[in-house]
């Protein structure tokens, strides 16, 4: 556990340096954050976070690092690594064509990796000083690498493999500052393959107290349409953390 988060923040801890931040196109944030986890696993966690941003010409570049781990009574309960990138280009005022690849690996989930990649539109719906809303759809291809499993006195056996799927992923991203130090946050993912949807949501209360260091409270919500054998439908993760920004 002490070498992963060590890697996570030493990738953070880069990312933040005056190198980075020399460029004025760079923005962004890195979090730590500890949390309650329901679900697939009931464990209290630390999580690390990273988001960043470089914005060149009608180029936007975006990219999201989070990394989740657990233990109970010494046992390792929760494990989950998420990273994505995307890549905007502006054809607008409010229109914008996407590029989006994501990651995910939650030994704790059913799935070994999963992986989707596409291209689509998004679409400003509110853009001004004190609100920001955005939408956006892209079709894809998923790769779902299903974990194997023993079976149980409640779950048949479960044989692993790798399915290839068309998926639709569909977004929302909205912002709202009601001053100068506090702001509501709430996304929503939703992705769709004929395996199975996953959709989460995300709402956060932040709270700004420097010019870099702000603290959060958000409550996470994950559900998947048809999990493996055994596993739930719904996770939930309430956290309170700081948040470095840059």
């Amino acid at each position: 556990m002490k070498m992963r988060l060590f890697g996570a923040a030493c990738a953070i801890s880069v990312l933040s340096s005056p190198a980075a931040l020399a460029d004025p196109g760079w923005s962004g944030e890195g979090a730590l954050a500890a949390g309650l986890t329901t679900g697939n696993t009931e464990t209290t966690d630390v999580g690390l976070g990273l988001e960043v941003e470089y914005e060149g010409g009608v180029y936007t570049h975006h990219g999201e690092l989070a990394f989740d781990y657990a233990e109970q009574d010494g046992l390792e309960s929760k494990n989950r690594i998420f990273g994505a990138y995307q890549l905007d280009r502006q054809l607008s005022d409010r229109l914008f064509g996407f590029f989006r690849t994501s990651y995910e690996r939650d030994e704790f989930s059913g799935f070994d990796n999963r992986v989707f990649v596409g291209v689509g539109l998004g679409y400003d719906v509110i853009d001004n000083a004190a609100t920001t809303w955005s939408v956006k759809a892209a079709p894809g291809l998923r790769i779902d690498e299903i974990a194997s499993a023993p079976a149980t006195a409640t779950a048949p056996a479960v044989v692993g493999g790798t399915e290839e799927t068309f998926a639709v992923v569909l977004g929302s991203e909205f912002e709202h500052a009601f001053n100068d130090a506090v702001t509501l946050s709430n996304n929503t993912e939703i992705l769709y393959s004929e395996v199975s949807t996953q959709t989460s949501n995300r709402i956060a209360l932040t709270a700004q107290m420097t010019d870099t260091l702000s603290a959060r409270m958000s409550f996470e919500a994950r559900h998947e349409s048809d999990p493996p054998a055994g596993r739930e439908e719904t996770d939930t993760t309430t956290r309170f953390g700081l948040v470095y920004g840059f």
